[in-house]
């Protein structure tokens, strides 16, 4: 009886081993830059899947009750991140037996034969299993009635979605206006992805940060003299076009550029009297910010 009872306990998605991975996942939650409404409705979801969790446990139904999701706003929004975080927390949950992350667009799922889509995306539904099936640009799955290909994945998708009820979760993400239009053209599928969070665009000040963070993973320092001009550069292309611009993906691009840059200006001198600090700082010669 001994081992049954630590069977059991193992089991167990909620006993202590589990809620304090629950616990590190809220905490890391937290400590991602910006995402103010995003984090709320993340732990609104966190909060009733523990609910869900427990009642099925205890044999009380779940009618109605879907943790399929749907990701609006530009790109570089932290949509995948917060896909791949939510993944993690269903399985420290024990709703999903994995906890990967299978991210796919329009073309990972379409083929170009009658018959041959519906294979191809059996077969990312497959890797997915136990995990979150990301679809990026999923809007571009309708181009509508007359797109046979697109709409065989999504009756693909939707099978799969029933097929695998117990151990898969889709999350569809994508541009807010053309997200909207697609969900109200299958309307099978609004039904089916209730969750519907905005990811909104990254403010000047939030982009800055990101890109201190960015440089520090990396082993570099942000020397003070770029933070101005850092500054005034993101505000002028978020107001610009902040669907285009990036968001996270500016920064990334924008910081590599600068180490890039700072190796060439290092290497025009003498590398081997180089100090540490010299070597990590990124100075404000190294960031091309001219518009592009």
């Amino acid at each position: 009886s001994e081992m049954c009872i630590r069977d059991s306990s193992n089991n167990n998605p909620l006993s202590r081993h589990a809620m304090v991975t629950l616990e590190d996942l809220k905490k890391e939650l937290d400590t991602y830059i910006g995402l103010g409404e995003v984090k709320r409705e993340v732990n609104n979801l966190i909060n009733m899947a523990t609910v869900f969790k427990r009642r099925e446990e205890t044999g009380l139904p779940n009618a109605d009750f879907s943790l399929h999701m749907v990701f609006t706003g530009n790109p570089g929004t932290g949509k995948t991140m917060i896909a791949r975080l939510m993944a993690r927390v269903y399985r420290s949950l024990g709703i999903l037996s994995k906890g990967q992350l299978v991210e796919v667009d329009r073309s990972g799922l379409v083929a170009g034969y009658v018959g041959q889509t519906a294979i191809k995306t059996s077969k990312v539904i497959e890797k997915a299993l136990g995990g979150v099936l990301f679809i990026d640009e999923a809007y571009s799955l309708y181009r509508g009635a007359d797109d046979s290909f697109g709409l065989e994945a999504i009756d693909t998708i939707v099978k799969g979605m029933e097929d695998h009820r117990e151990d898969l979760i889709v999350i569809l993400a994508g541009y807010t206006k053309e997200m909207e239009a697609f969900l109200t053209a299958n309307s099978g599928l609004r039904s089916r992805f209730p969750n519907i969070i905005e990811f909104p665009d990254y403010t000047a000040e939030e982009l800055l940060a990101i890109t201190k963070l960015t440089a520090k993973k990396k082993g570099y320092t942000i020397d003070e003299t770029c933070e101005t001009p850092l500054l005034q550069y993101y505000e002028k292309r978020q107001a610009t076009d902040a669907r285009t611009a990036g968001n996270g993906r500016l920064v990334r691009n924008l910081v590599e550029d600068a180490i890039l840059n700072q190796s060439r200006r290092l290497t025009g001198g003498d590398v081997t009297s180089l100090t540490e600090a010299e070597l990590a700082a990124l100075l404000s010669e190294d960031f091309d910010l001219s518009e592009g």
